[in-house]
């Protein structure tokens, strides 16, 4: 990717960061910062948005939901610090696509290899759930980033809500139905890979596996070397 690539990417990090359009995920991002939890009451929390992370050549881009109010809106990136960042990283170093299996802060020396990880909201929402309005001013930043990532050819989407972000986003007709390991064609770039979000719920109970997450990830490998059609 040219410099040029390199430095928007940096820009549009920039911007995410400073934005402050949605009042309610404002107030609830810093009003989190500043109450914490008790089991990381002595770190400084983050508290402001999040934007994407990986390789800016990346072929394969991880899409998830909002960033956790305890997880990557403590630490400052994306799935970093909680328990759905182990599993995903996990899975991203069995796969080659990252230099460590676990993430625990910013500066940690997590490296990924061929793979963007981000959101299509930027600020941790009450709930985990994001107003249609909150996704509709968030939009933009997940545009910008998919022009910016122009090695992009596949899109893992975690979970029904990260499938939804990207089939608005790519105008998908008929629209994608969620289902664990599905893919659907995204014209012009490649595939939309669908996987159950690496949430607690689905990993405590087993609904969703290493084995399961493991192949969608090597599913991933072998469409990223596909060429677009």
């Amino acid at each position: 990717m040219a410099p040029t690539s390199r430095r928007s990417l940096d820009d549009l990090a920039d911007r995410v960061i400073a934005c402050r359009t949605c009042p309610r995920l404002v107030a609830w991002r810093e009003e989190v910062a500043q109450t914490k939890r008790a089991a990381f009451a002595d770190e400084d929390y983050w508290g402001k948005a999040v934007p994407g992370f990986g390789d800016p050549n990346a072929r394969i881009v991880v899409v998830g939901l909002a960033p956790a109010a305890h997880g990557a809106n403590r630490t400052g990136r994306m799935f970093t610090g909680d328990r759905s960042g182990d599993w995903l990283f996990g899975a991203l170093h069995r796969a080659g696509l990252a230099n460590q299996a676990a993430s625990t802060h910013l500066d940690d020396g997590l490296e990924l290899t061929d793979v963007w990880v981000t959101s299509p909201v930027k600020c941790a929402p009450p709930a985990n759930s994001p107003t249609a309005a909150e996704r509709q001013n968030c939009a933009p930043f997940l545009t910008e980033e998919f022009e910016l990532l122009d090695s992009a050819r596949v899109v893992v989407a975690l979970g029904g809500v990260g499938t939804a972000a990207v089939a608005r986003h790519f105008d998908l007709r008929p629209r994608p139905k969620f289902g664990h390991g599905l893919e659907y064609a995204i014209p012009g770039l490649g595939t939309l890979l669908t996987c159950f979000h690496v949430s607690q719920l689905n990993t405590f109970t087993g609904r969703l596996t290493e084995d399961m997450l493991d192949q969608v990830f090597e599913r991933a490998r072998h469409l990223a070397d596909r060429p677009v059609h």
